[in-house]
């Protein structure tokens, strides 16, 4: 019987890794982009309100601004007092366009840092920065429903891939909302923990059941109802935290109560010995 060729078997086995990590990779971007496809009815909501408010408030102004003229020209008391009042009028919806405006800035910012493609080079980033990116992605999909807190530590930079950590923080966010029923809480924290960053994502949600929990963090596992959950949102992120950052993920959870997913992410990584 033909022995199997070492060099052969090795070559195959590598050959099936590479395919693998190809894969999951692959994976992973679908499943951001079907959550980012989902969100984006939300964000267009979010983007259409003030974009309204602007043009609306825009209309006034030309109005304002063709009585302040007239008035300019003819000159008496009442009219220039006439004037004086849209001018006012101007300056507070310019005011209000200001906001708008910068409700729009903050969307597509947070937007745009989502779905930022990382090198392949780890860089140092504040994780502070990357929750509140993430958080104005989620305004549209809680809509007032729920309210969110934050606590954030002071935290060293750290060293990471910030976009797949900005979707970990994206899916835990998500599943919290959607595990609350009705009006709810959602609280976000941060600490400096030694030679990591712990970031605390706890919800007033229906909690997972005791039977549940060990499958919670498994591809393929959802509790939600078709056409809602795939079940790799939980899986991809335990991935991203633990295998390409070298933290942990772990959650706590009461039914009826809520739970908090745990994430902890080394400040520094590790340095794979060359060879």
């Amino acid at each position: 019987m033909t022995q199997p060729d070492p060099a052969e078997s090795a070559n195959e086995v590598a050959s099936l890794r590479v395919e693998a990590e190809r894969l999951a990779a692959q994976l992973a971007e679908e499943h951001k982009m079907a959550e980012l496809g989902r969100l984006l009815a939300g964000i267009v909501h979010e983007i259409n309100s003030p974009i309204g408010s602007i043009l609306s408030n825009n209309q006034v102004v030309i109005r304002s601004l063709e009585i302040l003229k007239s008035a300019l020209a003819n000159g008496d008391r009442a009219v220039l007092e006439k004037a004086s009042r849209q001018v006012e009028t101007c300056l507070s919806l310019a005011a209000i366009d200001k906001i708008a405006c910068e409700r729009i800035s903050e969307v597509v910012r947070g937007l745009k840092t989502f779905v930022r493609v990382d090198s392949a080079e780890m860089l140092k980033a504040d994780l502070n920065q990357q929750i509140e990116s993430t958080l104005k992605l989620t305004q549209g999909e809680f809509r007032g429903r729920i309210k969110v807190e934050t606590d954030f530590g002071d935290l060293p930079p750290v060293e990471c891939h910030a976009s797949m950590l900005s979707q970990v923080f994206l899916n835990i966010l998500v599943n919290a909302g959607q595990a609350i029923d009705g009006p709810g809480k959602i609280t976000v924290r941060t600490r400096a923990e030694g030679g990591a960053v712990h970031i605390s994502i706890a919800d007033t949600g229906r909690g997972i059941k005791p039977e549940d929990r060990p499958k919670i963090l498994a591809g393929g596992f959802t509790t939600k109802p078709v056409g809602v959950g795939t079940g790799l949102g939980l899986s991809l992120s335990k991935r991203i935290v633990e295998e390409t950052h070298g933290g942990s993920i772990d959650f706590e959870s009461e039914v009826g109560v809520g739970t908090t997913f745990h994430i902890r992410i080394p400040v520094e990584q590790k340095k794979k010995a060359a060879g």
